[in-house]
């Protein structure tokens, strides 16, 4: 009886064991549902036709050994990623990463959350290096929202970048003269490129100022004399002198304080009002 009992528990090894004719000829033992059988230190169980290639990984090479709860992988920044799964490996204290240990960027814009100043960027617009959306003219207008692109520095502009003011400050004259010095030509080239580009300008006022050194009289007569000035070298330059009117307030309109040299500099200034 003992004998018929052994042969019945090898029996139902060799069946455990060889279960499944293909695997087993891969030298392995499966349960039912497929997989490997292993020990409990993650050995493999083979059949008696085991052969020598590594043919899965863990069965003829080293044993899968299961990693301890208190053996954790090391995070070098800290960061909450593990070395093995970080592309990013020095990444400064505080930045937030996604799964690849790698600094966010959520807007796409190419300058991670931590340095851009404007989160939210629409995708496909250029970008600063501070995340925000380029304004190539620095009129305080982002490029995707300027009608008026090339809109010169001294402007006053609407929503959509286009100047309705525009301030030649401390505009440079020669001595005691309403003659241009020539070093200025290249700002009034610029402003009439930009004037000519507005096909909805119907009025141009160009009205000059002084400061309060001299005679009221004097100044007066000067602010006309310049403005006259600026007006003939954009007219020089091909804007179209039939829109313009020509106007002298001497020193009526400070906007800045004469007892000072700064404030004087500003009040000396050249504007182009203009009307659509």
């Amino acid at each position: 009886m003992k004998i018929s009992v052994n042969r019945t528990l090898i029996l139902a090894m060799t069946g455990l064991l060889f279960s499944g004719s293909l695997h087993a000829e891969k030298g392995l033992a499966y349960n039912p549902t497929g997989n490997v059988w292993r020990t409990s230190s993650g050995e493999c169980w083979t059949t008696s036709y085991r052969d020598k290639a590594t043919q899965e990984s863990g069965c003829f090479g080293e044993p899968v050994v299961a990693v301890k709860e208190d053996q954790t992988e090391a995070d070098s920044d800290g960061d909450g990623v593990v070395d093995s799964q970080d592309k990013c490996p020095n990444t400064p204290a505080g930045v937030k990463v996604g799964a690849d240990g790698c600094p966010l960027d959520s807007d796409g814009d190419g300058v991670i959350d931590a340095e851009d100043k404007c989160p939210d960027t629409a995708q496909g617009l250029q970008v600063d290096a501070m995340g925000c959306e380029v304004d190539s003219d620095g009129d305080g207008v982002a490029d995707s929202q300027d009608s008026c692109p090339n809109t010169p520095s001294g402007a006053t502009v609407t929503a959509d970048g286009c100047a309705v003011k525009i301030v030649l400050q401390n505009i440079q004259f020669e001595l005691n003269s309403h003659q241009i010095i020539g070093a200025y030509s290249q700002v009034i080239e610029k402003v009439a490129t930009s004037l000519k580009s507005r096909s909805d300008i119907k009025a141009l006022t160009v009205v000059g100022h002084t400061d309060s050194l001299g005679s009221a009289d004097y100044n007066q007569s000067l602010s006309e004399k310049r403005a006259q000035a600026v007006a003939d070298a954009l007219a020089a330059q091909g804007v179209d002198q039939g829109m313009m009117t020509v106007k002298g307030m001497g020193e009526s309109s400070p906007v800045a304080d004469n007892e000072r040299a700064e404030g004087r500099a500003e009040n000396r200034r050249v504007e182009l009002k203009l009307a659509n």
